[in-house]
């Protein structure tokens, strides 16, 4: 992040990884995946209103707080960037990012396609991945299998899922999850591709730049 404090000598600061995608693409599968097999990269918990599911514990998936709780970090300055999505508030803490890439690590922020317009502003350098599902037929065959919609909440994800789609031509990188297989592979490569940008390694490459210019053969 730009104009968060000196990086500590001898780190170079991590990158933030942006990931979005509609209910049901695989996102949170993938994302789980990434962070259990790359080393040097971190998961950012957001804050959100919505009630927990099932298999979703506090501090792990999210930070699950009272919409009192929410907007008192929210007029403190905490979120580095909230947004409302499906009646439901979502925030990521600016402290919580800023920590993560001063440690050298990759911040990953599970986010929708309004949260990653306002990382895009404020963390340009940010690294966007939108997670795509083959089409809206096998999404609403997922969405169907986890049998936790109703028809209302269905037709909702399903209208949401067809506005965030019209906005992944503004990302970066784009990953279609037809086969999960195929798509880790494609996201981690992504990640790890990242991470030889040239404004990635400026420390080092000017320290091999350095050696060049004083060795002598």
């Amino acid at each position: 992040m730009k104009g968060d404090g000196d990086v500590p000598s001898g780190i170079d600061r991590g990158g933030v990884i942006v990931v979005s995608a509609p209910s049901g693409a695989g996102k949170t599968t993938l994302c789980r995946r990434l962070l259990a097999e790359l080393p040097d990269i971190e998961f950012s918990v957001s804050h959100t209103t919505r009630p927990p599911r099932a298999d979703e514990q506090d501090g792990v998936d999210y930070h699950f707080v009272d919409a009192s709780a929410f907007e008192e970090r929210r007029h403190r300055g905490e979120f580095i960037e909230w947004a409302s999505v499906a009646g439901h508030l979502y925030g990521t803490s600016s402290a919580a990012v800023r920590q993560v890439t001063e440690r050298g690590h990759d911040v990953l922020l599970d986010i929708d396609t309004q949260g990653a317009a306002a990382i895009r502003r404020l963390i340009p350098e940010a690294v966007h991945v939108f997670i795509l599902p083959p089409g809206p037929e096998a999404l609403r065959a997922r969405l169907t299998g986890r049998h936790s919609e109703t028809p209302g909440s269905l037709a909702r994800r399903l209208e949401l899922a067809r506005e965030e789609v019209d906005k992944a031509p503004g990302y970066d990188f784009i990953v279609v999850n037809d086969d999960l297989e195929e798509a880790f592979d494609r996201l981690r490569s992504i990640v790890v591709a990242t991470r030889s940008r040239r404004e990635r390694q400026e420390r080092r490459l000017g320290e091999v730049v350095a050696a060049f210019r004083a060795w002598r053969a």
